[in-house]
């Protein structure tokens, strides 16, 4: 299948320990050989929500989401689902935390959540050392973190600097019965206001299944052990840090809330062909 379209934010290419294929030509054939699902078409995220693609939408399930994770330089970590947005060129990442019913009743204080991103970047950087991953550091905010009440969608963007190339995250968590949504944008700073714009117009199309929507909260239901603020911060791993954790959850803090992308590098400039839609 080709996919219209361009991977236009090139990955940053770390050397990594994982088996990556060994030269250019191989890992496009990787990438194309994974089995990605053409929209329009109705996506399931970990047995508890559903994504409806439109025909710019492409999607993975978590096994090829691994291999993509894998061959765009970041750590290849179960539980991820992978869309990609053939017209636009940006690609997202969804996985369900399964905390708990996380109230929603937290101010969040900005300032206060960007220092503590930043000095969790010392210990999450340790971790990816040991992986042989491209360290990734905090630059700010692109959009500060803010909530919806209706939608029940903490919303916020970030930042990122990697061997002098900076990335952005733009991370929406969506809250649920028995636990959050992440789904994450991965951009450049030059593209974000456009990417964001076509990432949250795919958001309407996901849905909590019967059971586990937020609003179907009942007294006995487990409930996470924090708030909006955490979720922000790393949710599990911002409460297990103060716990001295890292040992445990150090991996946690370095694959799942910053996806890195570099805007100036060139691996994958070959890539695009691969993304276009087959003439019709």
């Amino acid at each position: 299948m080709k996919l219209r379209g361009c991977l236009s934010i090139a990955l940053i290419l770390p050397c990594l320990v994982f088996a990556a294929p060994a030269s250019e030509e191989d890992r496009m054939e990787a990438m194309q050989a994974l089995k990605w699902q053409e929209g329009p078409s109705l996506a399931t995220i970990a047995d508890k929500a559903v994504l409806k693609t439109t025909a710019d939408l492409l999607f993975i399930d978590e096994q090829n989401s691994k291999r993509f994770l894998e061959l765009t330089g970041n750590i290849p970590e179960d539980g991820n689902y992978i869309i990609y947005n053939r017209k636009d060129g940006w690609w997202a990442v969804f996985q369900f935390d399964p905390s708990g019913y996380v109230k929603d009743d937290e101010k969040i204080d900005a300032d206060a959540l960007l220092k503590n991103l930043k000095e969790n970047d010392a210990p999450s950087n340790k971790e990816r050392q040991r992986l042989g991953i491209a360290e990734i550091y905090t630059d700010g905010w692109s959009v500060p973190p803010h909530y919806d009440e209706v939608s029940k969608r903490l919303e916020w963007g970030v930042r990122l600097r990697s061997n002098n190339h900076v990335s952005v995250n733009y991370t929406v968590r969506i809250l649920g019965r028995s636990g959050v949504t992440s789904a994450t944008l991965v951009s450049s700073p030059d593209k974000l206001a456009s990417n964001v714009e076509s990432f949250k117009s795919v958001l309407p199309g996901f849905e909590y299944k019967s059971g586990e929507k937020y609003s179907e909260f009942k007294q006995g239901d487990r409930i996470a052990e924090y708030g909006l603020a955490a979720l922000v911060a790393g949710g599990a791993a911002a409460v297990a840090t103060k716990k001295g954790l890292w040992g445990v959850l150090g991996a946690f803090l370095a694959a799942t809330w910053k996806v890195l992308a570099g805007a100036g590098v060139a691996v994958f400039a070959g890539v695009r062909s691969l993304f276009r839609r087959k003439p019709s």
